[in-house]
């Protein structure tokens, strides 16, 4: 699976649920590179919203990656469920397993990419003892739960921290390793979350509660631009 520079990944979350199967052909249509789908279990979480077979539905609908963001506990007994089911990338809470390492194993042993999710209160010092095994870091930029929230301003300097770590590792000779960011991503902030080192950015309501899916996507690459030329 190549994976484009930049990617924009609309969440599910903020889509229509009464029709999700067109929701994900508009959105891909409309430019978007992954879908990303939230999985809660009202337990790690407190919300519950939609599992394999949703993913497995949706799956005919398109051939862009769908990215599945576990806010489960545990995590290991649904991660093959979700690898039939089509997904391509799968990301959890290291909270939520006992053994993170086991669990990122797990993941690519099923044929998909593997990854940590990060809250904003939990330390990225997970990534030090399974770097090897990362394909994508996940901070959230709000708590899980919900969507609509407010993005955390301090997820900036938390990227750039894990963006450090992250260049260190394959100036090292390591692997590549994407960094996604998650939570109230909009147009007005997603240059700032760009400079700051992110290259994959989750938007659910900023996509899905716009009337123009394409309008907002192309908006939100023009700003990533802007900040790309502004670094230079």
């Amino acid at each position: 699976m190549t994976l484009p520079d930049i990617c924009i990944a609309p969440s599910l979350l903020s889509a229509d649920f009464a029709r999700l199967g067109e929701e994900v052909r508009n959105v891909v249509d409309a430019g978007a590179d992954w879908i990303h789908f939230d999985v809660m279990d009202n337990h790690y979480v407190p919300n519950l919203t939609i599992g394999p077979m949703v993913c497995e539905a949706i799956r005919p609908h398109t051939t862009a990656p769908i990215d599945v963001h576990l806010m489960v506990e545990p995590v290991d007994a649904i991660i093959p469920q979700f690898a039939k089911a089509g997904a391509n990338i799968i990301t959890f809470h290291p909270e939520a397993s006992r053994h993170p390492d086991r669990t990122l194993a797990l993941i690519r042993d099923h044929g998909c990419k593997a990854g940590l999710v990060f809250n904003p209160a939990t330390p990225l010092g997970w990534m030090d003892y399974v770097m090897d095994k990362l394909d994508i870091v996940l901070l959230m930029s709000v708590n899980p739960g919900f969507g609509g929230q407010q993005f955390i301003p301090n997820t900036l300097h938390k990227l750039r921290e894990a963006r450090q770590r992250i260049n260190a590792w394959q100036q090292a000779g390591g692997q590549s390793i994407r960094l996604e960011v998650d939570g109230g991503v909009k147009v007005d902030n997603i240059g700032a979350i760009y400079a700051a080192g992110a290259d994959t950015f989750v938007a659910g309501s900023a996509v899905f509660g716009a009337p123009d899916y394409r309008a907002v996507i192309d908006a939100m690459r023009a700003e990533v631009l802007k900040a790309g030329k502004q670094a230079v």
